[in-house]
Formats: C-alpha cells, structure tokens, sequence
C-alpha cells in the first residue's frame, strides 16, 4: 500500500494540525479559513431559523384562513370533502406542505368546533453542511362556533297611522355585496271617518291613530307569497262602547267640543291557516337589515342599520317594554333576535319626534328566533 492511501492515526493528524498552525514560510489564509467557518457556519444556521420562523408565519396564517373557511360549509358536507376544501383553502394562501383536518364536532345544539394542523420539510441551506437539509415545521389552527340566528319568523300584532308604508327585511348572502328583499310588509289606512251631525252641520271625525290592513309576504327573488294579511276594522259613536270585544282597541277624539268614541277589532289571516306568520331562512345571510319607506313621512326611508334614522326603532321583551334605540347607533339583526326567544319591536313611521314612548309607534310586530349551526364566518372565534 502506498504512503498516500494509509490512513492516519489520531496522533498523526494531531501533528499535522500542530505543524499546519504553526508554520512560518506559509501564507496566513490557512488560518483564516479555519477560523471562519465556524462563523459562517453560526450565519448559515440563523438564515434557515429565520426562513423557519417566516415559513412557519405564513403556514399559521394559511392554516387559520383555511380553517375559517371550512367552517361556512353545509352540516351535510363529508369529512373527505371538508378536507378536499381545507388543502384547497390552505393552498390558495399560500401555505406549504400539507394541511389535514383532524376533528369537526358539530353538537346538537349547533355549537361546533375543528381542529387542523399542517407541516411543511422545509429545505435548508447553510444547515446542509452538518447534513440536515430539511427542517420539520408544523402548526396547529382551531376554532369554534356558537349556535346562531338561522332562521326568522314575522307576526304582525298591531299597525296604525293616516300614511301608508312598507316594511322589508332585506339580506346580503356569504360573499355577495347586494343585499335582496326577503319580507315585504305592505300597510294600507281605510280612510275610517265617523260622521255625525251637529244642528244642520255634519261633521267627520277620525279615529286618533287610524288602523288600515296589513299584509305580508316573503319574498324569492321575484315571487312574493301571501302569509298573513291583518284587517282592522273600526266604528264610532257619541257614547262610550259597553262591552266591546276582547282585544278590541279603544279610542276617543273630540269633535266640536263633543267626545266621539271609537273601537277597532283587527283580525288575522294565516297562509296556509296553521302557520305563525313570515318564516324566513337566513342560515345563508351573512348580513340582515330592517328598512320602513315612508312615502309621506319625513323622513322617508328609515333603516335598522342606517344611524341616522335607527333610533325610531323600538326593541324589547314585552310590547310594552320596548326601549329605543340609541341615538347614533345600528342594530345588528342577528343579536336582535334571541335565540328561542320572541322579540316585541316596533316602528315610529315618522309622524312624532323621537326620544318619545312606545306607545306613540305605529308599526307593532314580533320577531321570533331559531338557532343553529350557522355558516357566517364572522361567527367563527380561533382558539389555538
């Protein structure tokens, strides 16, 4: 064997190491070298940290977005399908590596939560010369949700006033900017006048509040459906009514220095007859507003969500205890309307200045609640 080809004992590459450092007739840049590479080393690692961390970033951020995104699909939808649209998700987000879904928990009373992580071997650079050329990164996204509004069902109890108007519940679907009509409540005066003469003068007098009929409908699109219709009747006399009807609302007016008495009886009808009145899907609304046109009011178009016109909306949990809103401020529909629960609303139509009591509203209906799974992502809270 050749001198070239043995192999070295420790003792001999200690000393050749003792010559190498300490030689005299040689060039400084030996030494140099090796006292650099532990510095470069050092530089190369804290480099692929630093990818590291920013990869790691990045996949957090994809994986919570995704996450968040699986969250507005049917209870119906599959696991593998979930999964399909979780990869996808992450992917358009720019995520690295793989994401995998690992828990959806969807109780009975619509409260959820999911569970996904994902990991990525990122290629190292500098970390390649101790031989590690990829570095594992992982991390973990979780959320939950809590049962919400999906559904909305209408009753109107009481409508008064000389003017005619139109109430509308309108929505804007997950991922649309136009909102749609998805109720329509149309109020109509019957011009209702007592007349009596005086002497050879004959005069007319109306009840204080007016009643007329009120008819609602739920809207698709361009079809309007009839589900409840609401006529109230109203008589009149110089003396005061006895026994009026159970229900029946009473008022007086003076007329010429005379009292004239007035009782109005207002009767519901159902479509089909069973039904409690405007039952409205909003599981696929990711925003609900209320509005009342008011043709001959001032003004003329008042909105729940408007904070210039959303204080002659009334809310409660009687409809007698109803407080009005806020001056300045907007109702969120969806915490509007409790779950399970009625809610008593009312509208001042424009005819009275507001801060003013309930009682001078025109627009008396309730409001009830379902709730369940919903699909909103705003609903949606990361906790991991």
């Amino acid at each position: 064997m050749s001198s070239s080809a043995r192999k070295l004992s420790p003792a001999g590459i200690a000393g050749t190491a003792r010559r190498f450092l300490a030689g005299r007739d040689g060039s400084m840049m030996p030494m140099m070298v090796l006292m650099t590479i532990p510095l470069v080393t050092a530089i190369g690692f804290s480099v692929d940290y630093t990818s590291a961390v920013t990869t790691r970033s990045d996949m957090q951020s994809a994986l919570d977005s995704a996450i968040i995104s699986i969250t507005t699909l049917p209870t119906t939808t599959t696991l593998a399908d979930r999964q399909t649209a979780l990869q996808q998700a992450y992917a358009a987000n720019s995520g690295q590596g793989a994401a995998t879904l690992t828990s959806v928990n969807v109780a009975a009373d619509g409260s959820a939560s999911f569970t996904a992580t994902a990991s990525y071997p990122m290629p190292t650079s500098f970390m390649q010369i101790a031989r590690i050329n990829s570095v594992q990164v992982g991390v973990n996204s979780a959320v939950r949700k809590t049962p919400a509004l999906v559904q909305t069902t209408f009753q109107v109890t009481k409508v008064s006033g000389y003017w005619n108007k139109s109430m509308y519940l309108y929505g804007t679907k997950f991922g649309q900017t136009n909102s749609a009509s998805l109720m329509r409540i149309d109020y109509a005066y019957n011009g209702y006048q007592y007349s009596y003469k005086s002497g050879n003068t004959t005069y007319k007098v109306g009840e204080p509040k007016g009643y007329g009929t009120t008819t609602v409908y739920t809207v698709n699109g361009s079809t309007q459906t009839k589900v409840q219709q609401q006529v109230c009747t109203t008589t009149g006399q110089t003396s005061a009514f006895t026994n009026p009807p159970a229900g029946s609302i009473p008022g007086t007016a003076t007329s010429n220095g005379k009292t004239i008495y007035f009782n109005t009886s207002c009767a519901n009808t159902f479509f089909p007859a069973n039904s409690a009145g405007a039952v409205i899907d909003v599981s696929q609304m990711d925003q609900l507003y209320l509005e009342m046109d008011v043709p001959s009011g001032n003004p003329s178009v008042l909105k729940s969500n408007d904070s210039s016109t959303s204080n002659r909306l009334y809310m409660g949990v009687s409809q007698t205890d109803m407080p009005e809103v806020a001056t300045g401020q907007t109702v969120n529909i969806f915490t509007a309307v409790p779950c399970g629960q009625t809610s008593y609303q009312a509208w001042e139509d424009g005819g009275n200045a507001v801060p003013a009591p309930v009682s001078n509203a025109d627009f008396f209906y309730n409001v009830q609640g379902k709730c369940d799974y919903n699909q909103r992502p705003s609903d949606t809270v990361l906790t991991q």
